[in-house]
């Protein structure tokens, strides 16, 4: 997974750039700059993967974030960061450490405010839009997981539909055993670690969706990575089932449908060239809220302030034709409401009402802190990526928003977002050390209050 995490950091890194515009340097000393920003990135990220556990790792990264004030440095490391303060659970630092600004542009479509559109709830409309279509393809925010949400909830009407196929970026061909098992594990996917994505891959195979890997495995990137990604899913899927309907979750500009993409095609355009199928693109990751001091496209802030919407919506004129902000690129575009922060975790954790919010006590850490509490499906082994994961820390310094993790003082609490059912629910420290083991049962009714002692 090396060489594509570096790919998708070279992917990115011209948008990044622009956040860094009030530095006083040139394009070409800025480029420096970058270059050696992501080689010590790098080195600090290798360093990471050599402590034992998913806390120690996010905490060496977390801690050498805090301390290096180089603007550069923080610019590129912060997505390394993100990705895994997202995965163990700190959704509000993951989007506070990277985020992409989206600034309103000459390629926009007109306002959907403006007239001749309705909201309308993105769970419905484009379970309706994906009727007849062969293949329906989602991007998303790898650092945003409330980018992955919405096609969660969708997922069972796209397989009443007849969709039959599953394929997400960074699943790994090598985990052959993900069918047999029934749930994702480290070895599974890169972002697979984060629990709402290995939720979207658990869904999926509990549904009775085939699930596809198709991340190139071949060294280039650009173009090379694109093609490679596309033929993946036509020999994995259409080549030998030509009737297969197919559903994908690729990240930012894979899926466009037009235009130059890294000095070649996106993966989207390789796909219609390869299997001569439209897919139906449902862009995700521009009409989202961005944290202070970044910037929202303002059709997203004036959506917001005009209808106060509580789950994603899109719009549709009279005929029912979706509205995109890039009508050369995408078929719809998605708002995603502004997010509602409850205990320092973010209430789309509910996934639209298919889970509750469980309160857990901090006593079960016996005074160890930080501490790692993960909650797993009872009928999954103790290697499953859990149903949801946080970190509780009442004596972090935290510096500000961007180093922020869960924490309550003097009484250390927080809160998991579960599905109806039976979980083991664990605890351990920096050293990867076990601090407790609980059994519980969340119910459907009025949502449970574990007190850990």
């Amino acid at each position: 997974m090396r060489t594509t995490l570096a790919t998708l950091l070279c992917c990115l890194m011209p948008v990044v750039i622009a956040t860094a515009a009030d530095e006083p340097l040139s394009p070409y000393e800025w480029k420096q700059r970058q270059k050696v920003a992501f080689e010590h990135s790098e080195r600090v990220y290798a360093d990471a993967l050599k402590r034992t556990g998913l806390l120690a790792q996010y905490k060496a990264m977390r801690d050498t974030y805090r301390t290096d004030k180089d603007g550069a440095f923080r610019i590129v490391f912060g997505q390394y960061l993100s990705w895994y303060q997202s995965f163990v659970g700190d959704y509000v630092g993951a989007h506070d450490s990277y985020s992409i600004r989206q600034l309103a542009a000459s390629d926009d479509a007109h306002s959907p405010l403006d007239g001749g559109y309705t909201a309308k709830p993105a769970l419905d409309e484009i379970a309706e839009l994906a009727k007849g279509r062969k293949a329906v393809f989602f991007n998303e925010a790898h650092n945003v997981p409330v980018t992955r949400t919405l096609l969660v909830e969708l997922l069972s009407k796209l397989r009443a539909e007849g969709y039959t196929y599953f394929a997400a970026e960074t699943i790994y061909a090598s985990d052959t055993e993900l069918a047999k098992r029934g749930y994702p594990v480290e070895k599974s996917g890169f972002y697979t670690m984060e629990p709402i994505a290995a939720e979207m891959v658990r869904t999926a195979l509990h549904l009775g969706f085939k699930v596809v890997a198709y991340e190139s495995e071949k060294e280039g990137n650009g173009d090379v990575r694109e093609y490679d990604q596309a033929k993946n899913l036509y020999e994995r899927v259409f080549k030998n089932d030509p009737q297969a309907r197919l559903v994908v979750n690729a990240g930012y500009a894979h899926i466009q449908e037009n235009g130059k993409y890294l000095g070649g095609r996106s993966m989207a355009q390789h796909f219609a060239k390869l299997t001569g199928i439209d897919p139906l693109t449902v862009e995700q990751t521009m009409l989202i809220e961005h944290p202070a001091g970044t910037e929202n496209h303002p059709y997203y802030q004036k959506a917001m302030e005009s209808l106060h919407p509580t789950s994603p919506i899109v719009f549709a004129d009279a005929a029912g034709k979706p509205w995109t902000l890039k009508p050369k690129a995408y078929d719809v575009s998605v708002f995603f409401p502004a997010q509602v922060i409850h205990d320092e975790r973010p209430t789309w954790l509910t996934l639209g009402g298919l889970r509750t919010e469980y309160s857990f006590g901090g006593a079960a850490c016996q005074d160890t802190f930080p501490c790692l509490i993960e909650a797993r499906y009872a009928n999954e082994g103790d290697d499953a990526i859990p149903a949801d994961r946080l970190v509780l820390d009442p004596t972090g310094n935290v510096e500000n928003t961007q180093d922020r993790v869960i924490q309550r003082h003097p009484l250390t609490k927080g809160s998991l977002y579960l599905r109806p059912g039976k979980y083991r629910i664990t605890g351990q420290d920096v050293r990867g050390h076990a601090l407790f083991r609980q059994d519980v049962t969340v119910g459907s009714g009025r949502p449970p209050v574990a007190v850990a002692q």
